[in-house]
């Protein structure tokens, strides 16, 4: 019989909430024993009609859980309880409990959306928050829309369950864990700039092995540095000592093991990647040694794919392993940073669906025949990867302009790769393997030139500054991706890789400078020294990920007839009219192009005239629009007034189709717009019966009692006028527009400013008289009347007016 779990005094709790509830989100310790205990404890309440599928990351895990099950039944695996992961599967008819991985899981539900036979999803480990769990769950849920018998768990060691529970609408069920005190060691001082990770990581073994009993789990980022450490290792190797590497790629035979324990009177050290966080349980591990890093996969620009990248552990990440020393019994935690460092760790790591590439994402919804808006998510997609990738997946022909899949992305869903090399794949048969192998790995010569060829060659020959392991693993993956494929032998290696960066094939633009510019309408360049730097055409394959220009690492030459052959679908001849800021004028040409690359190139003689005026627009929109002094008076004048059209600048240039188009005809350059006048384009936005309130409330002029018009300044924070204070002479009124007072200046018959009023008839009450006197005394020759209300205006002196 088993030995006791922290998880089983919960179990009847869990074995309700689902029969009465159906979902439920369950929180438990690493080491508590859900990922086995709770599949057998759904099978034993006989919950559910039909299998129970549990979604495990990793192979090793899901391996490792389904031995670990069929061993407490004593049966082998592949009878009650199986697994099936990528290019493995030992399962048999009396399977009931299914261990799968990631992507067995989905393509599960593509392939059969009702999940007949299928009583309960499991997904274990959910908080690591990989893409394809979070499509997992999110399609799951939508097939327990319609089936409310489909029993849905989501278990997790440190997720944040109140987010997922709310969404999934279940409850939440926590079981106290099991565990010891993990006594923590850090670095007196931080690792200089010149020290080598491994040698410090190996040191720090040591440094464990020295100072305390028990097996050592040293936590590393990759297969390369897993590797390198164990040569460093190899003094400690004794006959009561073993070193032994832990990682993905391994044999299973190997991993099994790694993960016994050491024996009477014997000691392991396992140099584990991060498998080994979760999961899997080690016996008699007392001490973990943490190298402080993680390698996770992001979308890289560089390659435009997703790729393994080295960070830093966070809090979470660094706790969980710290965890596996006191699993049972006291341990000891080594880590390879300081205690100062360890409060800028981050909380938790980003999750995969706000920083993963989501080009295969974006294919899986539209073989679902949802968007991200029809489906559940705890975190919703990064919008903006969302539309690149459906960008590209657009340009490979697996998606249409609405977003559904085509015939060809039916057939690319089901190839367990990245959508460009199984697009390239699905088109070049065998011959595409290896270069599918070979794009989907690491670049075996990190650091030489840019010629894929070379890569090519190093894995058909191999190549001394390749790494050996990296070759071998590439060319496994060409092996298993030539299964059941034929040879096509009709394309270069050159058209195989265009077909999968179909948005990386770049134009060498004129100068001495090796500059290209990409179908996908980025830059990039070579080194100065780089010999594929002279070719026209390339494929860029890796770049440095720069926004503005990226160098290229890795490309391929590329002949004009070559892309011709591939892409003659995507070639087009485009006519353009469009304003260049550089030339300061509207040019037309007639275009050949593949993408944002410019093939052919010609004069669009016959080019619309409404063409011509739409690209001009966008002349106007760099210009400004440069109102006249009468244009800009007429502005200010219907600013004055409710119920007329926004004739602000920001709603004019939003709206230059609608008014200025068709006023603009045979312009073509700045000289042009220079030279124009808005005022009869912007009159023609008025109706006449706008056009007549206009001039009845909102005048352009004033028309003085000697009825001589003087210009209205509407600029002003008042409308102003200024006119000779005797002009004014019998007006008993204050003038107005749009219901306001008009600012009048009063000038001296020699023109200078006298007084400024916005209430005449006071003015004449009050302040003249005092002004009279002044002005007598001034301007003797002219009429300074003691009642102005009841004498004549004029502009004349008293001779010329008796005269």
């Amino acid at each position: 019989m088993d030995a006791p779990l922290p998880i089983d005094p919960i179990l009847p709790d869990l074995i309700a909430l689902l029969r009465e509830r159906g979902r439920a989100v369950l929180q438990a310790p690493p080491g508590a024993g859900k990922t086995t205990r709770v599949p057998l404890a759904i099978l034993e309440a006989g919950l559910g009609k039909g299998r129970i599928i549990m979604l495990e990351p990793r192979r090793l895990a899901a391996r490792a859980a389904a031995a670990r099950m069929a061993e407490s039944l004593g049966e082998p695996v592949g009878k009650t309880v199986g697994y099936r992961i990528r290019g493995e599967s030992k399962t048999g008819p009396d399977t009931r409990i299914e261990v799968v991985t990631e992507g067995i899981l989905t393509r599960m539900i593509q392939n059969d959306p009702d999940m007949q036979g299928v009583g309960t999803i499991i997904f274990d480990e959910f908080h690591e928050r990989s893409l394809q769990a979070d499509l997992g769950l999110a399609l799951s849920l939508d097939i327990a829309d319609l089936r409310e018998d489909l029993i849905l768990v989501a278990m997790s060691a440190t997720l944040d369950a109140e987010p997922v529970a709310e969404m999934m609408k279940a409850p939440v069920l926590t079981s106290e864990g099991r565990s010891f005190p993990v006594t923590p060691h850090w670095l007196d001082r931080p690792l200089g700039p010149k020290a080598r990770f491994e040698a410090s990581i190996a040191d720090l073994i040591r440094q464990a092995l020295s100072d305390t009993e028990g097996s050592v789990l040293a936590f590393l980022p990759g297969e390369g540095e897993i590797r390198r450490v164990h040569n460093l290792l190899g003094d400690i190797e004794t006959a009561s000592v073993a070193v032994q590497p832990l990682y993905g790629a391994m044999p299973f035979a190997a991993q099994k093991e790694a993960l016994k324990p050491a024996g009477p009177g014997k000691r392991k050290v396992i140099l584990a990647t991060a498998i080994a966080e979760t999961s899997l349980t080690l016996p008699d591990i007392r001490v973990v040694v943490d190298g402080g890093r993680a390698r996770r996969a992001v979308f890289d620009p560089g390659s435009g794919m997703s790729r393994l990248v080295t960070e830093r552990v966070t809090k979470a990440e660094a706790q969980q392993r710290a965890g596996r020393a006191g699993r049972v019994a006291e341990g000891t935690c080594y880590k390879l940073w300081t205690k100062g460092e360890d409060g800028g760790l981050a909380p938790f790591p980003a999750t995969e669906i706000e920083r993963g590439d989501l080009a295969g994402f974006a294919l899986e919804l539209s073989a679902w025949g949802a968007s991200e808006h029809d489906l559940r998510f705890v975190t919703p997609p990064h919008a903006g990867r969302l539309a690149e990738a459906r960008a590209l997946l657009r340009m490979l022909g697996a998606i249409d302009a609405e977003d559904r899949i085509t015939v060809h992305g039916q057939r690319l869903v089901q190839v367990p790769l990245h959508p460009r090399l199984a697009h390239m794949l699905e088109i070049g048969g065998k011959d595409a393997a290896p270069v599918a192998a070979l794009l989907g790995d690491r670049d075996p010569l990190r650091g030489a030139d840019a010629d894929f060829s070379s890569r090519i060659q190093a894995v058909k020959s191999g190549h001394p500054a390749a790494n050996p392991a990296a070759l071998a693993r590439i060319r496994d993956e060409a092996k298993r991706l030539k299964r059941g494929r034929a040879p096509t032998g009709t394309l270069s290696l050159n058209q195989l890789v265009a077909l999968a960066y179909p948005d990386r094939v770049g134009l060498r633009r004129p100068g001495d400078a090796p500059r290209y510019v990409l179908s996908g309408g980025k830059g990039a360049v070579f080194s100065d020294s780089d010999p594929m730097g002279q070719q026209r055409l390339i494929v860029a394959i890796d770049l440095d990920g720069d926004p503005r220009e990226a160098r290229i690492r890795m490309a391929a030459a590329l002949s004009e007839g070559e892309l011709r052959e591939i892409f003659s679908n995507q070639i087009t001849w485009l006519d353009v009219c469009k304003w260049s800021r550089r030339e300061g004028r509207v040019v037309a040409r007639r275009q050949e192009r593949f993408g944002a690359l410019v093939l052919d190139d010609r004069v669009w003689r016959d080019a619309p005239d409404e063409a011509i005026a739409r690209a001009m627009l966008d002349g106007v929109r760099q210009i400004g629009l440069q109102p006249s002094e009468k244009a800009q008076l007429f502005l200010a004048r219907c600013n004055l007034l409710d119920d007329m059209p926004d004739m602000s600048e920001a709603a004019l240039m939003e709206q230059l189709d609608a008014w200025l188009l068709p006023h603009i005809k045979g312009l073509r350059s700045a000289g042009d717009w220079k030279a124009f006048d808005i005022l009869p384009a912007l009159e023609a936005m008025l109706d006449w019966d706008q056009r007549q309130r206009l001039d009845r409330e909102v005048p352009a002029h004033f028309t003085t009692p000697l009825g001589r018009k003087v210009l209205i300044d509407y600029g002003a924070e008042e409308p102003s006028i200024q006119l000779r204070l005797q002009e004014l002479f019998g007006q008993t009124t204050h003038p107005n527009v749009a219901g306001r007072p008009l600012r009048i200046s009063l000038l001296s018959p020699a023109g200078r400013p006298v007084q400024v009023t916005m209430d005449l008839p006071g003015f004449w009450a009050s302040s003249y008289a005092d002004v009279r006197k002044d002005m007598r005394g001034r301007y003797p020759k002219h009429p300074w009347p003691e009642d102005p209300t009841q004498a004549d205006p004029t502009l004349r002196t008293k001779r010329r007016a008796v005269r």
